[in-house]
């Protein structure tokens, strides 16, 4: 069975690390955030899967290369688009290679899928779409999906699991029909690609699934229990790391090697840590000096805290710097940044 990955985004909200990544390549627990779908796909017994790229495309080539596990039966690869043809778009690039039923899978987000669950409904409800949902407190900052326990039935607000009746783009709390969401994981049939026009750009939330809809062809959907996060900010990114390092053990994806948990935080093996650490993650080759303290950030490889540096609530890209005594509070910096000595920053984006 294939797998593919959509993985074209460039995440702008997450700026400035992603000046120097794209969006599925940004670390959370060590690891690129596009492992984890990768994960629940091998778990699910996928071998094969392809990784639709845009923005940065070079970075996933070189790091789903290292997917390929021939021993194993594990085939990965890129699919390179030459322009941004959205969501559904850049799977229809591949729409050659799709003859039997796929999965499809967003690679900047962090789910506790259990794709052989949602399969194995997929295929005892005779759907074309299945989609995994998501349950919200605050529906009227996403799209909602109404379901109902048949094909051609009303929608019913309490339904966890059903067949998809309705769409709804950001609803007023007037609107809200629904509190669960599209999760970013479909099961598809190869029928579903001839809906897709060749050569433009096209989504599959706005323009395919309310098109099949409309042709009434049967979709399903399955609210999934544990974590979901689209980590397109960095509090959610820091909100995810904070979350998994809690509860981690309930998902299907595994620590690096050369990570160990620490008192709470995930702090890499070849860190040197002289400061004081909390609910945070050390990437590999950082060094943090006598005094400093480091609460509740995520510190990416290669970066340098000198004695006295605070850093709370921050994300720090790769090879930055933070000179003595300064104090970093909810900033972003990118790769190679240099903080002054003694500045103190709040709510700041730094390149």
């Amino acid at each position: 069975m294939l797998g593919i990955i959509m993985a074209g985004g460039q995440g702008t909200r997450l700026q400035p690390l992603t000046d120097t990544r794209p969006k599925p390549m940004v670390e959370v627990l060590g690891r690129p955030v596009i492992d984890f779908v990768k994960e629940a796909m091998l778990a699910a017994g996928i071998t094969e899967i392809v990784v639709t790229t845009g923005y940065r495309g070079e970075q996933l080539g070189q790091h789903v290369d290292g997917w390929n596990d021939p021993a194993n039966g594990i085939q990965a690869r890129i699919n390179q688009e030459a322009v941004p043809m959205g969501t559904a778009g850049s799977v229809g690039l591949l729409r050659k290679h799709i003859t039997d039923t796929c999965i499809v899978g967003s690679g900047d987000g962090i789910a506790s899928f259990d794709i052989a669950a949602l399969l194995q409904a997929h295929r005892d409800n005779g759907a074309k779409v299945t989609m995994a949902l998501w349950e919200v407190e605050d529906p009227t900052e996403f799209g909602i999906v109404g379901l109902g326990s048949t094909p051609n039935g009303t929608v019913d607000s309490s339904l966890r699991s059903g067949f998809i009746r309705r769409f709804k783009e950001k609803p007023t709390v007037e609107e809200a029909f629904s509190n669960v969401i599209n999760a970013g994981l479909y099961i598809l049939e190869p029928e579903v690609f001839d809906h897709i026009p060749s050569g433009e750009k096209f989504d599959f939330s706005k323009q395919l699934f309310p098109k099949l809809l409309e042709l009434d062809w049967p979709m399903y959907a399955s609210t999934i229990d544990g974590v979901w996060f689209d980590v397109g900010l960095p509090s959610e990114l820091l909100r995810a790391q904070t979350t998994l390092l809690t509860n981690g053990h309930e998902l299907p994806y595994t620590l690096p090697e050369t990570y160990v948990l620490r008192d709470g935080c995930l702090v890499s093996n070849t860190a040197a840590v002289a400061g004081r650490v909390s609910d945070s993650v050390v990437g590999k080759n950082v060094t943090l000096g006598l005094t400093s303290v480091l609460e509740g950030s995520l510190v990416m490889d290669g970066c340098v805290l000198d004695e006295g540096a605070v850093v709370i609530d921050s994300v720090l890209g790769r090879g930055v710097q933070v000179q003595a005594n300064a104090r970093l509070e909810r900033c972003v910096v990118g790769d190679g940044a240099s903080i002054g000595a003694g500045e103190i920053l709040t709510d700041s984006k730094i390149r």
